[in-house]
């Protein structure tokens, strides 16, 4: 199973994310965020593929969210403007995000990796 891995490589998640993935042999392409920041139409497939709300697709920590405000925000906006913001700047994505045929995982938990990528 090939998967794509998109993370902030400065992020210390996505950096525990990365070797856990590595010491397990699982096969993956990386992908920075900021470099190459999700669209909004990659954004809602990945988000009706993962069942998750959309909601755990914000890095609700990350600075750029809590300096905009966006909290106050999110709950009178649609969830198209909310893709379209997502789109703006990889810094309001939650990552990492892992990328498979079947499941797309947000952030990194060690028990949900085991789950879906243990061998």
């Amino acid at each position: 199973m090939k998967i794509l891995f998109v993370e902030y490589p400065k992020c210390s998640t996505c950096r525990k994310a990365k070797k856990w993935l590595e010491d397990h042999g699982v096969d993956f392409e990386d992908r920075h965020i900021i470099e190459d920041n999700p669209t909004e139409e990659e954004l809602k497939a990945w988000h009706e593929k993962s069942g998750l709300p959309l909601k755990r697709f914000f890095n609700t920590s990350g600075q750029v969210y809590r300096q905009n405000g966006i909290k106050d925000k999110l709950p009178g906006m649609t969830e198209e403007e909310q893709y379209a913001l997502l789109a703006t700047d990889g810094m309001l994505v939650k990552r990492p995000i892992i990328v498979a045929d079947d499941f797309i995982l947000a952030g990194f938990k060690e028990k949900e990796y085991e789950e879906r990528l243990g061998k």
